[in-house]
């Protein structure tokens, strides 16, 4: 893959930490479980070492980014010749005083088909530090 411009980014967060999910469809900056941690994904600054976390088709496609009106939840459409896909990125806001006494902290990436048929392409290479 190759570096994309800054502006093709998407960010979602938990008040805790942020991804920046691009529109070819790959987290490239994302740092666990908060925002000052190691990252986990760091592709933005470097393409061939920093790691990723991929889900786009196969082949050629164009797509568009918006968020769910007065959210923090990212919807990209990916579309091809044969079909439309949406994947929903978001983290929710973890919850105090439920019982846990850890804090969860979850990065959620759904994929739906939304029109025809896709061939779709996941690539999941974290690089911890």
């Amino acid at each position: 893959m190759s570096y994309q411009p800054i502006e093709d980014y998407g960010i979602i967060g938990n008040l805790h930490t942020i991804a920046l999910v691009g529109l070819n469809g790959s987290i490239d900056w994302f740092c666990f479980p908060y925002i000052d941690s190691a990252a986990v994904f760091c592709a933005l600054l470097d393409d061939e070492k920093g790691g990723r976390f991929v889900v786009k088709p196969k082949g050629d496609f164009d797509s568009t980014s918006e968020y769910m009106a007065q959210t923090n939840i990212l919807i990209t459409r990916f579309r091809t010749r044969t079909g439309i896909m949406k994947v929903t990125d978001f983290m929710p806001i973890p919850r105090s005083g439920e019982g846990d006494k850890e804090e969860r902290h979850i990065l959620y990436r759904l994929i739906e088909l939304e029109q025809g048929d896709m061939d779709i392409m996941v690539h999941f290479d974290p690089r911890f530090d």
